[in-house]
């Protein structure tokens, strides 16, 4: 357990219906070993002694999640989201709002399942040095490109200070719902929740995360992320 001693509400948008991976369900109630990814990332996420409540976001046509264990726990609570991630963020940060306006928001992907006790607690602490909030990142170690339209390369970028942007992401919930709504109704293009906050003109920080924390996109990815857990 860290030492920070704010509420922290754990946001899980979780209301994407379109990736199915070639299955019949959306990719986050898929089988990862013995339960879905997305039993495993609450798991982790509501064992967390810093974590005082988890929102979930969904689909309102969602037929699955009532079906999970993890549904009834009594640090859990369903919202309906939005058509995009940012507008499930958003939905789940109105209720978080409600809830306890000066709580902080650790949003994390659904189907990122291995995600660790000890990377969701190094996040928490770095408001320490980062009090505008951060999210967890991981340094690109390979030679970037890049190319043309027709698919030739046009130079070699420096990947020194390039970063693959990984969540959990933390920032307060006031302040993050505040430049996320402003951003939508800028129809400005939000693809996580830093984005947002750099469109508002804060400068995350970021926290050196785990390479493993990887995201289940692919049908390869569950038995890599299997594997991962298994070493975990």
């Amino acid at each position: 357990m860290s030492n920070n001693p704010r509420s922290i509400i754990a946001i899980v948008p979780a209301a994407g219906i379109g990736s199915r991976m070639g299955a019949d369900k959306p990719k986050q109630y898929l089988m990862l070993g013995q339960q879905s990814i997305l039993g495993h990332t609450l798991d982790t996420l509501l064992a967390h002694p810093d974590i005082d409540q988890v929102i979930v976001a969904l689909h309102p046509q969602d037929n699955y999640f009532n079906q999970l264990p993890q549904s009834q726990h009594p640090k859990l609570t369903q919202v309906v989201g939005g058509g995009e991630r940012a507008d499930s963020v958003l939905a789940a940060l109105d209720y978080a709002h409600n809830y306890n306006p000066g709580a902080w928001a650790l949003v994390h992907d659904a189907a990122r399942p291995c995600v660790t006790h000890q990377d969701i607690t190094q996040l928490i602490e770095s408001v320490a040095i980062h009090p505008q909030g951060a999210i967890l990142a991981a340094p690109v170690r390979d030679t970037m490109k890049r190319s043309d339209a027709s698919g030739l390369i046009v130079h070699t970028v420096d990947r020194s200070l390039l970063w693959h942007a990984l969540t959990p992401q933390f920032f307060p919930v006031s302040i993050l719902r505040t430049h996320l709504s402003a951003a939508l109704a800028a129809q400005v293009p939000i693809t996580d929740e830093a984005s947002a906050m750099e469109w508002a003109g804060v400068m995350p920080g970021l926290v050196n995360g785990r390479m493993d924390n990887i995201k289940v996109t692919h049908p390869d990815d569950l038995q890599l992320a299997a594997l991962f857990m298994s070493q975990q």
